[in-house]
């Protein structure tokens, strides 16, 4: 497997607001876009946010830039948002209990 851990700043708007359009237009379609085993995105406070995309592996992360890409463009657009670092690699331990795989949704 092979992780990709983004921060982003949000120029325009918040993270809530941003969060709700994530969750209602890309959310749902992220992992299958990206061919991603798992997607999370956090609220790190301050107008930051962080996600947590796990490939299979590192070839799939990198065939996903294109499509991040353009989603990261398309969120840019209307929030000012910022990719401010990416940091990626094999994953090197795993463990993880049943309630990892259960979806969240927002609900501010």
């Amino acid at each position: 497997m092979y992780t990709a851990i983004r921060h982003y700043r949000i120029g325009s708007g918040t993270v809530e607001e941003m969060t709700k359009v994530v969750e209602q237009e890309f959310a749902d379609r992220i992992p299958e876009l990206v061919q991603a085993v798992a997607y999370t995105a956090i609220d790190t406070g301050e107008g930051t946010a962080v996600t947590i995309t796990v490939f299979p592996d590192e070839e799939l992360f990198r065939k996903a830039a294109r499509v991040v890409a353009d989603l990261q463009r398309d969120l840019g657009e209307r929030f000012g948002v910022v990719e401010e670092s990416l940091l990626h690699g094999e994953v090197m331990i795993n463990r993880a209990s049943e309630t990892v795989a259960e979806t969240v949704h927002y609900a501010p």
